[in-house]
């Protein structure tokens, strides 16, 4: 096999294409082998004739080209290509995904897949990350990653509770059988300054253990006025071989995070309506900068354990304790009070949780001369306990002029407010089958059993919680054509608790969604990469609708339909092309009379293209990219007004040069026109981001 330079910032998709072999990936969707990463130089399954992509979207080893679902992915060479910082940036070239649509926040990574929140849908290593009482955010840092994937459409199949849209994995980075190291420095607007360190290697020469260290030192200005934030981020690992059938991953990460958030919370009037004063600047500070804070820190440690029992059984494991703290002190605009002044708001939440998550699987493989089935059985646990105190203030000082902010006058909050105490716990049983037939014909199968325990105190008297049970279930069929056609047709469930009680005091039943989904994979022989196309139907019953009560009623719907299409590939050996569009249609129920009206936030049409060159002969090393995405014109939500946000492009731009074979020079801008827009509007309004320009330098060795 061949052997490719350490940290040649080439992944196995574009080392594999170069050479003339196809297209690979190392694809782990939320089900990681520990001995498989652990080849991080291999290129599995190659076929000269067709692109074959492998990967474990399923929880199993599977073609994701032989798989009937819609899945995406993002290496770490892409993650450094378009020099991606921030978590909610790593899908803006991706099909299905709407990325920041509260524009730039340093609090938090905002998604929606397939016009629905997915703030519950993040997972790292196959594990959740818990994002609860609406600011306990996991942060994840893509520094210490070596991809993310999306699984789109429903899959509480095999992961119990999660939002309809889909389910978000990060893959770590892991310790590598060969000695590298990186050094990275970054600077650029807004004060940006970054140190990032990588290394990795044999413990002490010896071939059955192995680490790897990542660490990280960020700090830089906001893009609202007065704010900033500082993080220090550390990952260590550590692999050990116990045996010939049995192989340990220890994962540990640390991160904080410190500084003053960007709130850009702002109304209508004065982003996307005229006022007789003007507009407001997307850099305007409408909060207070010297009471306002953020002190986010979070650490986890956990293993992934795997063993093989035998020819036909494979045993695995993964674990994960996780702790968060936070203090969160925040100040925005609540609503007008005349043309230009308006009365704000403040929110004030200090406390902590602590989760542990477990998921084993036992996999079996069986064979005959026409079939293939490997089943997986299964089981996970989850638990999460958060207590925090909660002082908010609905009328925060008096009135505050928002074209000419004077900040101070305010008093501070007496701390008057509400103890929390919320829980999750949740156990899953499933079970799924996979049947591949002469080579042509394969099915999927699988079900799951939750039971899910939620508990909801306020100052000790309960809020609404209680157990509920759950039953899911997913099918799939797909038909492995000639010529690198493969249309799919799949359906899948998924549920979601809701915590507190109807006007009536009735306590709310879970969310359910399902999914229909037919599409077509297209990986011919004479195309250095994939296409796939889909189109959905996706609908979540026994969702919460504004009542006009003291609380929500349940019962409404949010469906969402639409058509994706999304390719990546190499035109020519020198020039790769990544290309998404989506269409999507998301209708909800406002009200008893109000309903299947459009949603808020969500446009219709996207669409991006990114374009890198490597350039050959004499201007060898350097390589150019460049891309554009298109966002088209959305609507803020129907209950709070008729307000329509205008579409909006941006152009991205990327030039590198290797200087050396260890040193290479990078510069990124985002926005290059500065284009100022509303990245959407949900009775808040939110600026997208401006310019940012990055440079940076790499060693390798």
């Amino acid at each position: 096999m061949q052997t490719f330079p350490p940290f040649s910032g080439l992944s196995p998709v574009t080392v594999a294409i170069r050479r003339g072999m196809g297209l690979t990936l190392s694809f782990s969707l939320l089900g990681i082998s520990p001995l498989a990463l652990a080849q991080s130089d291999a290129v599995a399954d190659v076929n000269t004739d067709t692109m074959v992509v492998t990967g474990t979207a399923l929880k199993v080893d599977a073609p994701i080209l032989e798989t009937p679902r819609s899945t995406s992915q993002v290496s770490r060479e892409e993650l450094d290509n378009r020099q991606v910082n921030k978590y909610d940036e790593v899908f803006r070239y991706r099909s299905g995904v709407l990325s920041q649509p509260f524009g730039q926040d340093n609090k938090a990574d905002w998604f929606y897949l397939r016009g629905f929140n997915a703030e519950d849908s993040t997972y790292q290593d196959g594990l959740r990350q818990f994002r609860e009482g609406g600011y306990f955010w996991w942060s994840t840092e893509p520094f210490g990653l070596e991809s993310v994937e999306l699984l789109k459409g429903p899959a509480s199949i095999l992961y119990g509770e999660a939002p309809p849209g889909g389910v978000i994995n990060a893959v770590s980075k892991r310790p590598t059988e060969e000695r590298r190291g990186l050094v990275e420095l970054q600077a650029g607007s807004n004060d940006h300054k970054q140190v990032g360190i990588d290394v990795s290697g044999p413990v002490a020469d010896r071939d059955d253990a192995r680490y790897r260290m990542v660490g990280l030192f960020r700090e830089g200005d906001g893009a609202i006025e007065d704010t900033d934030n500082q993080r220090v981020y550390l990952a260590p690992s550590l692999e050990v071989d116990l045996s010939d059938n049995t192989g340990i991953t220890f994962l540990a990460s640390y991160l904080k995070d410190h500084g003053t958030p960007t709130n850009g919370f702002k109304l209508p009037h004065g982003t996307v309506n005229n006022t007789p004063f003007g507009k407001l600047d997307p850099e305007d500070n409408l909060g207070e900068p010297g009471y306002e804070r953020q002190e986010h820190e979070q650490w986890a440690l956990g293993y992934e354990l795997s063993h093989s029992l035998n020819d036909t059984w494979d045993l695995e494991q993964n674990l994960r304790y996780s702790h968060l703290d936070l203090l969160e002190r925040d100040v925005y605009v609540s609503y007008m009070l005349d043309d230009r002044h308006a009365q704000r708001g403040m929110t004030y939440r200090d406390g902590d949780y602590d989760a542990i998550t477990v998921d084993s699987r036992a996999i079996g493989h069986w064979y005959t001369d026409r079939l293939e089935n490997t089943l997986l059985l299964g089981f996970d646990y989850q638990d999460l306990d958060i207590n925090y105190d909660n002082y908010d203030d609905a009328a925060f000082g008096g009135p505050f002029d928002i074209f000419d902010p004077d900040y101070g006058n305010f008093t501070p909050s007496s701390r008057s407010g509400t103890e929390h105490q919320e829980g999750k716990e949740q156990l899953g049983f499933y079970v799924q089958d996979q049947l591949r037939m002469d080579d042509r014909w394969i099915f999927l199968a699988g079900l799951r059993h939750d039971s899910v325990d939620v508990t909801n105190r306020i100052d000790g008297q309960d809020n609404g919680g209680g157990r509920e049970d759950e039953m899911t279930f997913s099918g799939g069929m797909m038909y492995l054509g000639d010529y690198g056609v493969s249309p799919y047709l799949s359906y899948s469930e998924s549920f979601s608790p809701q915590i507190g009680t109807d006007p009536d005091g009735n306590v709310y039943q879970s969310s359910e969604g399902e999914q229909w989904e037919l599409g077509v994979k297209y990986a011919p022989s004479w195309l250095d990469g994939y296409v796939t196309t889909s189109v959905f139907d996706l609908e979540e019953s026994d969702t919460l609708y504004v009542s006009g009560e003291s609380s929500n009623r349940q019962g409404g719907k949010r469906k969402s339909r639409g058509f994706e299409v999304e390719g990546v590939g190499y035109v020519i050996d020198e020039l790769k092309v990544t290309a998404a569009y989506t269409y999507t249609d998301v209708r909800v129920d406002l009200s008893q009379a109000q309903k299947d009206v459009r949603a808020g936030l969500i446009p219709r049409n996207q669409a991006s293209l990114w374009m890198d060159y490597e350039a050959q002969g004499l201007l060898r090393g350097l390589n150019i990219g460049g891309g554009v995405r298109y966002v088209g014109e959305s609507k803020d939500s129907p209950q709070y007004s008729d307000t329509q946000v205008d579409s909006y492009t941006l152009w991205d731009a990327k030039a590198s040069y290797d200087l050396t074979p260890q040193w290479t020079a990078q510069v990124n801008v985002n926005n290059l026109t500065d284009e100022e827009y509303v990245s959407g509007c949900e009775y808040w309004c939110y600026y997208g981001e401006e310019r940012s320009v990055v440079g940076s330098l790499k060693y390798r060795f």
